[in-house]
């Protein structure tokens, strides 16, 4: 373990933030993670517990004291090699996961965490600039091809994995560039996208094709192949040439808000204001870009993506922002008795928050207003909200509490329902009552749906989830459909 006495010893050390008016000028990450020597400072408040409950707490089980013990230790290179071993992409996790671990630290029952993500970001950025990140490419090839569908994280992880257990592997990406939501839905501000880039370069290394611009399925009704990919491939096409197909879509079915008013200009779902700004910072350009510049701004939503419209607005330069959520507001802190090692739900503010943003809780809204005097639907100029009561479950209006409010830009930012159904659909796959593809996660034909050779994991089987649970279902259906292929699997549940 770290220090014997260390979690007596020391105080939890939180990463560093850029000045807000600093950071608001542009898009780039501004955490300051923790230098050596803080590292090493939490790495010793870790008490190597005899029940480790972060390692549970955290969906791809990293072995979590064993690598704050070793750079405690500054063995900064086997520390890399234990956080590898059970997590591809620790520079994604380490920038935006929420830290279920940190909830399930032992310490964390009556004390303050040990700063486990702020370790695992210190600890691969190091790897990098070291350069111990390499491509380990498979010792033999066995012949077998498989075609992995969508490339967020659950796709990069299991083609990563598959590649490595020497089957050839092809990555389809609709997009014009591999990410999924990490390159088109996370902000530049939270994950800068060349993490994405040298991760792709390593596993082309490793011997992954990807093919972007390419639509599996069939377009939705009235799309253009234009509006959407270079080229379209279908199932059968895909069924025929590979020996087994992986579908990782992510769930980008987005909830909508069916108040009156909704077709008002003005009045966008998150994901379509979020991917403009990414391509915009990518270098492409745009013809009508959502802005929000000098606008009242509502966000309708107070989850992560929520979150992100809001960090999105206020580098626009929007002149007010507004933030919806329809519960209660959380206790700031959680009953930590009752709810230790469980994910707590407690009032959580982002860096988005904290650069400007009106928050209000248990708000509905009942209807979008604009100007219709034009002949056509008009623009939205404001929203009429009321707030509400939740007594055993339900919610009801309170009376008399309706106000309207400016807006000029509403963001409807309230989760999302199931992947677009047009894959599924077009591979005919069957669903559950979520509208996720069917397949279990077993470890004798996990991840299998009820069509022969496809499988599907991540957010396309269980829902809306976290980045670390794609890349946990990644791995796993990865070693399921390694032993479809080869009747045994080396590779790491």
């Amino acid at each position: 373990m770290g220090k014997v006495t260390g979690f007596m010893e020391y105080e939890r050390l939180e990463e560093g933030y850029a000045p807000v008016p600093e950071r608001l000028k542009n898009y780039k990450e501004f955490v300051i993670g923790l230098k050596a020597d803080e590292a090493k400072v939490q790495g010793a408040r870790c008490m190597d517990c005899g029940t480790p409950f972060c390692n549970n707490g955290c969906p791809v089980n990293n072995i979590i004291p064993d690598f704050n013990d070793l750079v405690y230790r500054g063995d900064w290179k086997n520390a890399f090699a234990v956080l590898d071993s059970t997590n591809n992409f620790p520079e994604f996790t380490g920038r935006i996961c929420p830290a279920p671990c940190e909830a399930a630290c032992t310490l964390n029952v009556n004390d303050d965490a040990v700063g486990i993500k702020s370790i695992e970001h210190a600890i691969i950025d190091r790897a990098w600039a070291e350069g111990w990140v390499v491509p380990r490419p498979p010792k033999a090839k066995t012949g077998r091809k498989v075609a992995v569908v969508g490339s967020g994280p659950a796709g990069l992880a299991a083609a990563q994995q598959l590649a490595r257990a020497g089957h050839d592997v092809t990555l389809f990406e609709k997009n014009d560039a591999v990410g999924g939501l990490l390159r088109y839905g996370i902000p530049d501000f939270k994950m800068e996208k060349s993490h994405i880039d040298r991760r792709v370069e390593q596993m082309k290394a490793e011997g992954v094709s990807f093919r972007t611009g390419v639509m599996v399925g069939h377009l939705p009704e009235g799309s253009k192949v234009t509006n959407w990919a270079k080229e379209i491939v279908s199932p059968e096409q895909l069924k025929a040439e590979f020996d087994a197909v992986l579908l990782t879509g992510g769930s980008e079915q987005s909830r909508d808000l069916p108040v009156p008013g909704r077709e008002l200009d003005g009045v966008h779902f998150a994901m379509e204001f979020l991917p403009q700004q990414n391509k915009v910072n990518a270098g492409g350009k745009l013809k009508g870009q959502i802005m929000a510049t000098g606008k009242h701004v509502v966000v309708i939503g107070g989850g992560d993506t929520g979150s992100d419209c809001v960090g999105t607005s206020n580098r626009h330069g929007a002149k007010s922002v507004t933030q919806f959520e329809l519960l209660p507001m959380p206790p700031e802190q959680e009953n930590k008795p009752l709810v230790w090692p469980y994910w707590p739900i407690k009032l959580r503010t982002s860096s988005s928050h904290e650069e400007g943003c009106e928050r209000a809780f248990a708000i509905a809204t009942k209807e979008f207003i604009g100007d219709k005097n034009d002949g056509k639907s008009g623009k939205v100029t404001a929203l009429k909200s009321v707030h509400v009561e939740w007594a055993n479950g339900k919610m009801s209006e309170v009376p008399g509490s309706e106000k309207v409010i400016p807006a000029d830009l509403v963001l409807l930012a309230m989760g999302f329902v199931s992947p677009v159904a047009s894959v599924l659909e077009a591979f005919g796959v069957e669903k559950d009552a979520r509208g996720n593809a069917k397949a279990g996660t077993e470890v004798s034909g996990g991840y299998k749906t009820n069509v022969d050779k496809v499988f599907a994991a991540g957010d396309m089987r269980r829902g809306q989830s976290l980045v670390v649970w794609a890349i946990r279902e990644g791995r796993q259906a990865a070693r399921a459909v390694d032993i479809f292929l080869t009747g045994s699997s080396e590779l790491p549940r």
